[in-house]
């Protein structure tokens, strides 16, 4: 993150950062301001680079979201170039907003011709912290998603996230930019990316298997069914002890939800050569996240003779599970039901 952001800061690309413990990071993964331990004197590195050719501004902002996103929107709008990022504490905390969402955000450039590439970093995943502390409702960015409007992305890897941040600064196309960021995967120990994939590589709208990848130890001509998801839950079905039996299963990542990515899923479709089943899978309920979405993209590309089907939690009124013993039981149905297991 902090790579992506000074890189564009050297690039000539202005930032503004604003949010909810945003200097910190909710869960103390940030740390863009140090303090003097004996004269509390700040520093912000970021704001201090040699080769810096634009600002980097920095600010908590109060608990209003209505109020905060109002302002940002109407900052990016009369600084179209910058990159103006609003966070949530949680994601869940955006509903508080979602006046602005629908007013402005996404329906501004269809009434006014107005946009801007103000993004919003929404936490978001399903780890047992119950209702209020787990979904960006992903599901009503991707409802309101439509005439090119917006941008919805779950990315998954470090080096996706990188990717992502310049690539919304640097873009001719200015859009606003909704992540679904990551609280656990912050620190898991397989959400990791190689300098090079930095370095040299390039955001992935969807990602395949790695165990069927080039490299991988898994036999493509074997697999029957293909798994999609996106975001934190890859991992919990990637993880699972099983996995080796489940070897006509492959699991890809679906990234960037929209625009929608037809014809990187066609093509991944295709490179599966016995390819029977596809299946969505998500572990927020079945009323919530991007299982409906997807059931009606995919409506338009899936092969014919592949059975579709999908797996997540039962119809929910409210987002997740406060029992942590609860929350696994369902987060390890998902899996293996995914897996075939």
């Amino acid at each position: 993150e902090a790579l992506a952001w000074a890189s564009l800061v050297c690039q000539g690309v202005p930032i503004r950062l604003t949010g909810q413990d945003t200097i910190r990071g909710t869960f103390s993964q940030r740390h863009l301001t140090l303090f003097d331990s004996k004269t509390g004197e700040p520093f912000t590195p970021i704001q201090n680079l040699p080769g810096a050719t634009a600002p980097f501004e920095l600010h908590n902002s109060p608990l209003s979201e209505i109020a905060c996103l109002g302002f940002e929107y109407g900052y990016s709008g009369q600084a179209p170039d910058a990159l103006v990022l609003w966070e949530a504490q949680f994601g869940d905390f955006v509903n508080s907003a979602q006046v602005i969402v629908d007013q402005f955000l996404v329906s501004g450039l269809a009434k006014w011709g107005q946009t801007s590439r103000l993004t919003l970093m929404l936490p978001h995943g399903y780890e047992g912290s119950g209702p209020e502390h787990s979904s960006g409702r992903l599901e009503r960015f991707l409802q309101l998603a439509a005439e090119g409007n917006i941008r919805v992305s779950n990315p998954s890897t470090p080096a996706q996230y990188f990717h992502l941040m310049r690539r919304q600064g640097l873009i001719s196309k200015a859009r606003p930019l909704i992540v679904m960021t990551p609280k656990s995967l912050l620190r898991h120990p397989q959400a990791t990316s190689q300098l090079g994939e930095l370095s040299d590589g390039e955001f992935h709208k969807v990602i395949d298997d790695p165990l069927f990848a080039a490299g991988g130890s898994g036999n493509r001509s074997k697999v029957t069914k293909l798994v999609l998801c996106s975001g934190k839950v890859y991992y919990d079905i990637a993880a699972c002890e099983e996995r080796e039996s489940a070897s006509h299963v492959a699991v890809a990542r679906v990234e960037l939800l929209y625009p929608f990515p037809s014809n990187e899923l066609v093509e991944l479709m295709d490179s599966y050569p016995a390819l029977e089943r596809l299946e969505w899978a998500q572990e927020e309920p079945r009323n919530m996240g991007a299982r409906a979405f997807m059931k009606i993209r995919l409506d338009d590309i899936l092969p014919e003779g592949i059975a579709y089907s999908r797996v997540d939690r039962d119809w929910r009124a409210s987002p997740g599970e406060g029992y942590a013993a609860h929350h696994k039981r369902e987060q390890q149905r998902i899996v293996r039901a995914a897996l075939d297991l």
